[in-house]
């Protein structure tokens, strides 16, 4: 807040800043000046005026020892900001002999600086408390015996063994032993996770079962919880439209105050008393400063971001928070988002001399190797089926192959002829489910019913957004029956159904109506429509980094209902990010014209000025309450203090320049994808900024989005 032009200082690591609010070094100054400047005024009315203005010098240097030395330190550099405003008021006080208001100016902005410095701290050391989850001792199997490391000291291929009870020390693949996982700390959802071999384990989730023995896949510091709490502080520093424009009226407006206030001072110097004009133009330095706007929308956009890290959501970013904010509609696809994603054959139909055994084998040969959860279901219930060769997948259609010297087909209804049984077919997608159809040498052979059944909350959340006047729409490759008898399951109306992945993304402005969209799926194979929303939505995103980098919110939970929860949340933030940039407007254009006609004095309009700003904080740091809803579980309480060490948070960004250190790697393996739009570098003007040849770290809000959609065989989305 020092310095409007390139940000305030770095907030540091989050457990360098104070725990308590006394222990904050500019409440600390500020109150041994509070205390200064009473016994000033004490020994004043005793009698003694020397030894009083003496002690109210002391007061001026106490109270100005928290901005001055930065002020006077980006002078050097060329920069003036709002600690410079102050610096010149505080002086020029002195010089008119107003000590009491000048130790007055000092004490009340030091106070300000001191919570907003406590308020950003403790927002982030909040969101690092998540990395209190990891245990401070992790047990593991090395040479044969048990023994007790730190989790930093971890490697990958570790066998670590976790009690029931026990918390997870960082990921990994379960080797040996059944159990039930407790992930509410993280998604904050309640229902626990069956796992056995092979399933996976994420950092801080809960043994609730039998003991199990875990293949550790990453070390402490790159675990999925470690890569949150790297994404969001990442996320905290991007500019939304609100940032950018407070940003771009504070910038000049620093400068411009510094000119009014000397043509004030010159001007009356010709036309009136030299020496009051001069005192009225330190006042209008002090009331025209924009402390509160500098910090209206940043200290909004961190609380927010923070508080829905807690509560199982990544919002990558201001401008998310404020584009998730404005949704009007909401476009949801069906397998995975409004589905359990746990997809059953519900019903084999064969025609004469092919068993259901022989159709699924069949089928499951060319099923092998994909990984789409309908092609699981297949096989699942064919587990030892041939691998057939020359497998081709047709996006939106289905695959064919061979398999024995035959050539096998399986797809939708639409794309291999049903044959003989079409209205085996017609019956089976009017039940809800989807229907593939599988032809061997051109001729039918069997249709495979796979249905995947409707969250249990899916109805609940479609109802929570219709109330917040979101209108919601489904979208799915599948087939019109089938994608019907699900909307109307959920009470949802509009229903656009049998769409290949690019038909969902062209689908999307007509959907909008011209209102901003978003779109839900599960961000890979939706890449698509995800890009092209105005926000991107990822479901179940929890251990998955493609889903985390390609959409602007992660939800990391599977529980539907988080959905208008952070809707909510960010509409909430945004009202609080308007309300901040209007007050802080306001008192602006309300203090300038008192001051400049004498009407307010500078005891006054210090005393205004900065009660508005501490007004700011507080509304900013409201945006860091949730409100859970009825089912979804609150995350506990945790510790503050982190259980492993991942690094420094990055650079609190300038509102200026951007980033002034590079944020730190989460983990190998993940990367943001640079913005392709190809915008040229940015420059605003002040000494701080330097053109570059590279994309700016915010340049178009970038979100990392993929733009080409993984290939799966899949036929039914």
């Amino acid at each position: 807040m020092s310095d409007v032009c390139c940000g305030p200082e770095a907030v540091g690591e989050p457990d360098a800043v104070p725990e308590k609010l006394w222990q904050v070094r500019q409440l600390q100054l500020a109150a041994l000046a509070a205390v200064l400047l009473c016994a000033g005024w004490i020994i004043g009315r005793i009698g003694y005026d020397d030894p009083a203005i003496a002690v109210e010098l002391l007061a001026v240097g106490a109270a100005a020892a928290t901005f001055v030395p930065d002020a006077v330190s980006n002078l050097r550099h060329g920069r003036i900001g709002v600690g410079t405003l102050m610096t010149i008021a505080a002086i020029g006080a002195v010089a008119l002999g107003q000590f009491a208001e000048a130790a007055l100016l000092g004490i009340l902005f030091s106070i300000a600086e001191g919570l907003e410095h406590y308020a950003v701290g403790r927002t982030r050391r909040g969101l690092r408390s998540l990395l209190a989850l990891v245990p401070p001792k992790a047990l593991v199997i090395r040479d044969g015996h048990e023994i007790t490391v730190a989790p930093d000291n971890l490697v990958v291929e570790d066998i670590l063994v976790i009690r029931p009870g026990e918390r997870a020390a960082t990921d990994g693949t379960i080797r040996s032993g059944q159990t039930s996982l407790d992930l509410s700390a993280i998604t904050g959802e309640s229902v626990p996770v069956e796992a056995g071999p092979g399933s996976a384990v994420h950092a801080g989730a809960i043994n609730g079962g039998g003991a199990i023995e875990v293949e550790v896949t990453a070390v402490a510091a790159d675990s999925s919880l470690a890569r949150i709490v790297h994404i969001v502080e990442e996320a905290q520093g991007r500019k939304g439209a609100g940032q950018r424009l407070a940003d771009r009226i504070a910038r000049p407006l620093v400068p411009a105050i510094m000119i009014l206030s000397t043509l004030i001072a010159a001007l009356g110097a010709l036309f009136g008393d030299p020496m009051l004009w001069l005192e009225r133009a330190l006042v209008v330095l002090v009331a025209a400063s924009p402390c509160a706007l500098a910090i209206a929308v940043p200290l909004t956009v961190v609380a927010a971001i923070g508080a829905a890290s807690r509560q199982g959501a990544l919002i990558k970013g201001g401008a998310a928070v404020e584009e998730l904010g404005r949704i009007k509609v909401i476009a949801l696809d069906k397998t995975g988002t409004l589905t359990r994603n746990q997809p059953q054959v519900v019903e084999v139909v064969t025609i004469d001399g092919i068993t259901t055994a022989d159709a699924l084998s069949m089928a499951a040969a060319l099923e092998a190797r994909s990984e789409h959860p309908l092609a699981q279901a297949i096989l699942a219930a064919a587990p030892n089926a041939d691998v057939a060769t020359d497998v081709t997948a047709v996006p939106g259609h289905g695959l064919h192959g061979h398999l024995d010297n035959q050539q096998l087909r399986l797809g939708k209804p639409t794309w291999v002829t049903p044959g003989p049984l079409t209205a085996d077919v017609e019956r089976l997608e009017a039940a809800g489910a989807t229907v593939a159809v599988l032809a061997r040498d051109g001729n039918t052979m069997a249709a495979i019913a796979v249905r995947d059944e409707l969250r249990p909350e899916a109805l609940e959340a479609v109802e929570q957004l219709q109330r917040l006047g979101v209108t919601v729409a489904m979208l799915t490759g599948d087939n019109t029956r089938t994608a019907q008898a699900l909307a109307t399951q959920a009470g949802i109306t509009t229903v656009h159904s049998e769409l290949l992945p690019e038909d969902k993304a062209a689908l999307l402005p007509t959907i909008a109506g011209g209102r901003p969209i978003a779109m839900v799926g599960d961000g890979v194979n939706d890449a698509p429509a995800l890009a092209t929303a105005d926000i991107g939505i990822a479901m179940g995103a929890m251990g998955t980094d493609v889903a985390i980098e390609t959409a602007d919110v992660a939800l990391m939970g599977e529980d539907l209902r988080h959905l208008p929860q952070v809707l909510a949340h960010s509409r909430r933030a945004r009202r609080i990010m308007v309300q901040n940039i209007g007050f802080s407007l306001a008192i602006i254009a309300i203090l300038i014209p008192l001051a400049a006609f004498g009407a307010l004095g500078l005891a006054t309009v210090v005393l205004i000025h900065e009660s508005a700003e501490v007004l700011v904080i507080l509304n900013a740091i409201r945006a860091a309450r949730t409100h859970t809803l009825p089912g979804v579980t609150t995350p506990p309480r945790r510790s503050a203090v982190p259980t492993v060490d991942i690094g420094s948070p990055e650079h609190v960004p300038d509102p200026c320049c951007g980033p002034t250190n590079p944020a730190p790697a989460a983990a190998d393996t993940l990367h943001v994808v640079p913005s392709t739009s190809g915008a040229a570098p940015v420059n605003h003007g002040c000494a701080c900024c330097k053109p570059t040849d590279s994309p700016p770290h915010d340049a178009g809000e970038v979100t990392g989005r993929a733009t080409q959609p993984a290939l799966k065989t899949n036929f039914r989305r």
